[in-house]
C-alpha cells in the first residue's frame, strides 16, 4: 500500500537525518511522520497537532501503515508539550514562516541542544531566515521543490554557528546558492520579480512608513540583481 506523501514532504524527510527520534510538528494526516519510519531514516517519531480532527487522522493512518508502535502522538500548541533532548530532529513544514518563527522563538532551549532543524516555510521565507540570521542560527542546506504549482523552500538549519544575513541574503541565502538546485534560476526569478513590485509600490508611495522601508528592499533587489 503505496502511502499519498506529497512532492513538498518528502523533500523534507529527504534532509532529515537519520537519528533516533524526530519530532513533526503540525503532523496533520501523519504522512512524514510515517514515511520517516517505513524508510528507517528515523527509529521514532513524536508527532503533534493543535487539534484533535488531525491527530485522529494521523493515528487511523499509523495504524493502517503499521507504525503505531514507533509513533507518539500528541495535542501541543509548537513545542510547550516538548521537553529538551526528547528529539534530535525536528521539522516543521507547511506553515507560514512568521509562525515557524514564533514557535522557534518561544522555545530558547533549542539553542542548548544539537538538533537539526528542517523548516519549510509556506510564506514569509525571507522573514524566517532574517530571524535565523540574527539569532545567529546556521542555514547548512537550502533545497527546493515544485508541488502543485508551487515552488518551496526547504532549510536545514542548526542552533548556533551562523551570522546575521544581509538584505539579499534573507531572500537567497548563501545555502541556496551553494545547492546546485536545477529549480534556483526559477526560484531567484520568482524573487527577483517580487521585490521589483514591491520596490515599484514603495517608492511611489506617500506613506512615510513605506519610505522608511525603502532601504532595505531596494538593497535586497540590488543583491539579488547581482547574482
Amino acid at each position: 500500500m503505496k502511502l499519498p506523501i506529497s512532492r513538498r514532504l518528502l523533500r523534507c524527510a529527504e534532509l532529515v537525518p537519520q537519528c533516533d527520534t524526530a519530532a513533526d510538528l503540525g503532523t496533520d494526516h501523519g504522512y512524514l511522520a510515517i514515511h520517516l519510519l517505513q524508510t528507517g531514516r528515523c527509529a521514532h517519531v513524536i508527532a503533534s497537532d493543535l487539534r484533535e480532527k488531525p491527530l485522529a487522522s494521523a493515528k487511523n493512518n499509523a495504524e493502517k501503515y503499521r507504525v503505531s508502535d514507533r509513533l507518539q502522538l500528541r495535542h501541543s500548541d509548537g513545542l510547550h508539550n516538548y521537553k529538551p533532548g526528547e528529539f534530535e530532529a525536528l521539522v516543521l513544514a507547511g506553515m507560514g514562516g512568521d509562525l515557524i518563527t514564533r514557535i522557534l522563538a518561544e522555545a530558547p532551549w533549542l539553542e542548548g541542544g544539537p538538533y537539526t532543524l528542517i523548516l519549510q516555510p509556506q510564506s514569509a521565507a525571507n522573514e524566517l531566515r532574517r530571524w535565523l540570521g540574527e539569532r545567529g542560527w546556521s542555514i547548512d542546506r537550502e533545497c527546493l521543490v515544485r508541488d502543485g504549482g508551487f515552488l518551496y523552500a526547504v532549510l536545514s538549519v542548526t542552533p548556533g554557528l551562523g551570522g546575521a544575513l544581509s538584505p539579499g541574503q534573507q531572500y537567497i541565502s548563501p545555502a541556496l546558492r551553494r545547492e546546485g538546485d536545477p529549480l534556483f534560476p526559477d526560484y531567484l526569478a520568482r524573487v527577483r520579480r517580487a521585490l521589483e513590485l514591491t520596490v515599484s509600490g514603495i517608492l511611489q508611495s506617500a506613506n512615510p512608513e513605506d519610505q522608511a522601508r525603502a532601504a532595505y528592499y531596494v538593497g535586497a533587489l540590488k543583491e539579488i540583481q547581482r547574482l
